[in-house]
């Protein structure tokens, strides 16, 4: 028998034709690494009855602990203990049963060093958000694939594909650049191979595989290394709560357990996240908030239990390790089980204590929003360092709606950034104007100029972490529609061939959305070289008259900021602001480009936003 397996071992000599001669389906993770934190590593092997096989390993270093079946008989998990000693190469896993035995050889490679990896986004960075079937089309030639469930790339129907790839992302690596881009956040890439609306990439049908019509996990590891030679991190969009119906572990599921069963069939949430922390709620608004689907096409996956943990796990540190990913922003954090993602946060933290981290949590009210991420004991730690700022959101949008008042207009966002205290660290929260599940901003703000860019000013000059919805510096538009969730999630112009119009260019832009990427690129690339800015302190003014004044300043730069939003011309009497002026005789204004010599009092213009860097 020894003979047999030796000789099967030398008939083996890739991964790939190992797993389509024994009819293997599935090894996942395809590989691992040596030196990892965590040495537990569970391999789920999928192929007809594999349960009924004896697996076995012998390889310096590394251990088969235990294996686990489950109801599906197609399913086999083994759980490895590998030795910080273990050395890469080809671990054979020989599987017996009646006499005969096959093996696989799994491979354990050598880390990448992680000094100059994983770099973490924070306070310092300019996140850039796009879609990537949206952003650019770099390569025609896989608009569609051959025998995909969405056979068709049709630019005319908004549901359709319509051809973005990554390497139209590539291809604008310099156009980032330009605008002082320091992160770039990608809707989700990994397959989703879905008979209809599959672009956005939330419906997940393959954990492992870059959906092809996107490229190849070769193609993303490029593009990740591309943008870290040039400085640009990568946010890597991670969905826990559910996946697509056409996932191939839904079409043949391991266990009942694996999703949540309803007995009625099928149960929306009710989207009603206080039902976490409300002291007062019932078991059963609980229950149906995280247990319900989030759509018919989408089953809601039972982190509770063991076996889905750590399959979802370890399929993030792997794309982590494999592409050296910067951070990683969780889709509809406050969906799946809160214990695992407590479990999972801390987990990955260890693994990897740089990276960046935030969730999706979008809900109303500064309680409701903390409660998810904050050590202040209301709950047990969350490990999860920072979520995006829905509240500032919506204070953004009613400062730039709303007439001035005691609570309104500008003083909305005096009034939120007030309540900072019930935060650990305001700093991580990452700031947003718009999104792809929200109406474009300038639309948002009734493609009044002033407006967009006094909500810009404040977004790159407020603290945490700003980010922005790709075409929002060049004014693209649209209300957000529940029939349509289309209209936010156009092409960017100039991504397709023969476009009429390219706004990746000086020349393809109007006057106006010129004048709106200057203004994105003089404060984002200003922002990079503010340390006051980027990891300084806050002082605000109470606002007044409908001006709205605050301040970023640390031991080396002070820089202040002021937005007024009444439509005439306000003269502001800098007295008031003598505790950050002090010792301060001038200033440059930053989109204006011009000295300013008074620092005693200053005119300006209705609905604008002034940047000044104070100078002695």
């Amino acid at each position: 028998m020894k003979r047999i397996l030796l000789a099967l071992l030398l008939l083996l000599p890739c991964f790939a034709i190992t797993l389509e001669a024994q009819n293997l389906q599935r090894v996942e993770p395809p590989f691992w690494w040596t030196g990892m934190a965590n040495e537990s590593l569970q391999i789920m092997v999928y192929g007809p009855n594999i349960a009924t096989q004896k697996a076995s390993i012998n390889y310096p270093g590394v251990q088969l602990m235990s294996t686990q079946t489950v109801a599906n008989p197609n399913y086999l998990f083994l759980n490895l203990e590998i030795s910080q000693g273990a050395e890469p190469g080809l671990i054979p896993i020989i599987f017996q049963a009646g006499g005969q035995a096959f093996a696989v050889q799994y491979e354990l490679k050598a880390r990448e060093a992680q000094s100059k990896r994983i770099q973490g986004v924070t306070s310092e960075d300019f996140i850039y958000l796009l879609m990537p079937d949206r952003f650019a089309n770099g390569n025609p030639e896989n608009d569609v694939i051959e025998g995909m469930e969405q056979t068709e790339s049709s630019r005319t129907q908004q549901y359709a594909r319509h051809g973005g790839d990554l390497q139209g992302i590539a291809d604008h690596l310099d156009y980032f650049q330009e605008l002082g881009v320091t992160a770039l956040w990608l809707n989700p890439i990994i397959e989703s191979n879905q008979p209809k609306e599959s672009y956005h990439g939330y419906a997940t049908t393959d954990h492992y595989k870059v959906d092809p019509r996107f490229g190849t996990n070769q193609d993303f590891k490029a593009l990740a290394d591309a943008c870290h030679q040039r400085g640009i991190k990568l946010v890597w969009d991670v969905v826990h709560n559910h996946v697509g119906n056409y996932h191939w572990f839904i079409k043949d599921l391991p266990d009942p357990s694996w999703v949540h069963q309803w007995e009625a069939g099928f149960t929306k949430t009710s989207y009603r996240a206080p039902t976490l922390m409300d002291p007062y709620a019932s078991q059963k608004d609980k229950t149906l908030m995280e247990n319900g689907w989030f759509d018919h096409h989408m089953p809601d996956l039972n982190q509770k239990n063991p076996l889905v943990a750590k399959y979802l796990t370890q399929n993030n540190i792997w794309w982590i390790e494999y592409a050296g990913l910067d951070g990683l922003r969780i889709d509809t954090y406050a969906y799946p089980d809160q214990g695992f993602m407590a479990d999972w946060a801390k987990e990955i933290l260890t693994e990897y204590p740089q990276l960046g981290m935030f969730g999706e949590t979008w809900v109303h009210g500064i309680p409701v929003q903390a409660w998810f991420t904050e050590k202040n004991g209301w709950k047990a730690d969350s490990y999860l360092p920072a979520t995006t700022d829905f509240q500032l959101y919506y204070a953004i949008n009613d400062a730039l709606s709303q007439p001035f008042g005691w609570t309104e207009g500008v003083a909305r966002l005096y009034y939120t950034l007030a309540q900072d205290f019930v935060y650990e660290d305001p700093m991580k929260k990452v700031v947003f104007l718009d999104n792809h599940d929200l109406g474009r901003f300038y639309s948002m703000a009734g493609e009044d100029f002033g407006k967009y860019q006094m909500g810009i000013t404040f977004l790159l000059t407020t603290r945490g972490i700003p980010q922005i919805y790709y075409g929002t510096e060049v004014l693209m538009k649209n209300h957000w529609d529940n029939s349509n969730h289309d209209k936010v999630r156009e092409e960017f112009p100039g991504g397709w061939e023969g476009d009429k119009q390219n706004k990746f260019t000086r020349a393809g832009r109007t006057e106006q959305e010129q004048k709106a990427f200057e203004t994105v690129k003089t404060l984002a690339n200003f922002r990079k070289s503010s340390s006051a800015i980027k990891t300084g302190k806050l002082m605000q003014f109470v606002p007044e008259n409908g001006v709205y004044v605050y301040f970023r300043y640390d031991e080396k730069q002070t820089v202040m900021v002021i937005l007024n939003q009444n439509d005439s011309t306000q003269e502001v009497d800098f007295r008031r602001f003598a505790e950050r002026l002090d010792g301060f005789s001038q200033a440059i204004d930053v989109l204006g480009a011009k000295q300013v010599r008074d620092l005693s009092k200053l005119k300006v213009e209705g609905t604008s936003a002034t940047v000044l860097l104070l100078q002695e």
